[in-house]
């Protein structure tokens, strides 16, 4: 099969290629969308029918019990807690405490999916395994350590954790259903991206091994490898030593485009993206992601199908010589339209409020950033040309204020831009040309001005998900879509 069709509803022949033969298959149903059946319909159990509460609540008590002695002997005082420091925290009121950066934005979320994982890989759903992710925070918060709780770690850990561990959870289950890699493979994999999902699989044997129904949702993944070198930089009172040249490993992908036949929206993330970048200057230079919490499908036309609602996000930006960080939620949309028979744009536009931090990277302070909530937009875009190209436009505006702070006044402004130019060369096989922006500026109250900007282009070998840069398409069989061969 050299490729199927990709086509707008309503269009003639000579049609855009889609998907991989097993996705064209599962979404051709040429069943009218008012008569569509959902397609969590499925001959084997569901997943959760042998769920457990008290099994992952144990394994969330272990792991903050092992985690807490681990610190205690490693990392100093801060984890001596003891029944004084737990009844004190339970009586006292919250802070935002001075932890170094990394940990309170990186640390603490990824500490959070472990606690969300740990319920979501026993059959609870997302909100079930929300709840275990916060109160497993409240407890590491109350009696995990000694200092006073922090309600920024609450935030990152309860909330920021959700969102993280479940698209771990989902990527995890998404490794397990490929067919076409060897089982130890599959299963070393997803114990890597979600080591929560591992240990419940590997402890309790088939009583958690029902696949996760994933209902076959349309996704594009891609993986960049190469260099990148200093464009401009502006530093700014930043103390740390800026690396103009580095070594990049990226990886992005979106799951649950919209468009696709019987696909429904009525789960928490059924749509998301993610999105990371490994530096050789700062180890991960970010941690990007979004998905839809609560929302649904709609239709414009024939050539445009679009989701819209409440979206949860997680970002972690950390350009070298400034941070910024924040967990919140979002009112937008993600669509796609057919412009012409081989061209397609998809994109994506959010606006929300949230808690984060931010600041410049300042070598040897005990805190260098300042946390509040936070205001913030994105706009994404990708520019589909048939097999051969895609452009990709993002755009994030983060504004971090005093509120909920316990820092001076003052309010922090951050934009980071990207765009990249994608071929693709043979097969699955392409080069990506990249530019990326970071700007920061903030003022604060008897304090100078701080403006730091910086900017840095990269080329590499990318790998692709399929060849349509995933181009959705909804056309059924009758109407020459999907199944139809070129």
């Amino acid at each position: 099969m050299t490729g199927a069709h990709a086509q707008p509803i309503g269009a003639t022949a000579d049609l855009p290629r889609a998907w991989t033969a097993a996705q064209v298959d599962a979404a051709s149903s040429p069943v009218p969308r008012a008569e569509r059946v959902p397609s969590n319909t499925h001959a084997v159990p569901a997943f959760g029918e042998a769920k457990s509460y008290s099994i992952p609540a144990a394994e969330v008590f272990g792991f903050a019990f092992l985690l807490n002695q681990v610190n205690r002997h490693t990392d100093g005082t801060d984890f001596d807690s003891n029944t004084s420091t737990i009844r004190r925290n339970l009586h006292s009121s919250w802070v935002v405490d001075r932890d170094p950066f990394a940990v309170n934005q990186l640390g603490h979320p990824y500490q959070g999916s472990m606690y969300h994982a740990f319920a979501r890989s026993a059959g609870l759903d997302y909100w079930e395994s929300l709840g275990y992710a916060f109160a497993g925070s409240a407890l590491w918060e109350i009696a995990g350590e000694s200092t006073l709780p922090s309600r920024n770690d609450q935030i990152n850990t309860g909330i920021g954790g959700s969102f993280l561990g479940e698209i771990l959870f989902r990527l995890a289950n998404l490794t397990l259903e490929h067919d076409d890699l060897p089982p130890l493979w599959r299963e070393t994999a997803a114990g890597f991206i979600s080591p929560s999902t591992a240990f419940n699989r590997l402890a309790f044997g088939d009583r958690f091994k029902g696949l996760f129904p994933s209902r076959n949702p349309v996704y594009f993944s891609r993986l960049q490898i190469g260099f990148s070198g200093s464009a401009q930089n502006q530093a700014g009172t930043s103390t740390t030593k800026l690396r103009r040249n580095e070594a990049l490993v990226d990886y992005s992908i979106d799951y649950g485009l919209p468009g696709k036949r019987g696909y429904t929206y009525d789960r928490p993330f059924d749509y998301f993206h993610f999105q990371f970048t490994a530096a050789t200057s700062n180890a991960l230079e970010n941690v990007m992601s979004r998905g839809l919490l609560v929302g649904t499908d709609y239709v414009i036309g024939d050539s445009y199908r679009g989701i819209w609602g409440l979206y949860g996000t997680y970002d972690y930006i950390a350009p070298q010589i400034f941070r910024v960080s924040t967990t919140s939620a979002s009112l937008g949309t993600t669509g796609q339209w057919w412009i012409s028979r081989e061209v397609a744009l998809q994109g994506t536009v959010l606006g929300g409020v949230g808690y984060g931090s931010a600041g410049e990277a300042r070598s040897g302070a005990e805190r260098d950033y300042r946390a509040g909530l936070s205001a913030q937009g994105l706009l994404a875009l990708r520019l589909i040309f048939g097999d051969a190209v895609s452009l990709d436009m993002t755009a994030r505006q983060y504004h971090v204020t005093d509120t909920a702070s316990d820092d001076d006044d003052g309010q922090e402004n951050i934009l980071r831009a990207d765009v990249s130019l994608t071929w693709r060369l043979y097969r699955l096989h392409g080069l990506t040309l990249k530019y990326v922006f970071s700007k920061r500026d903030a003022s604060y109250d008897g304090l100078p001005d701080a403006n730091q900007q910086v900017g840095a282009l990269s080329v590499g070998y990318t790998y692709l998900g399929q060849t349509r840069s995933g181009a959705v398409d909804w056309r059924p069989r009758s109407e020459g879509g999907p199944g139809a061969v070129r």
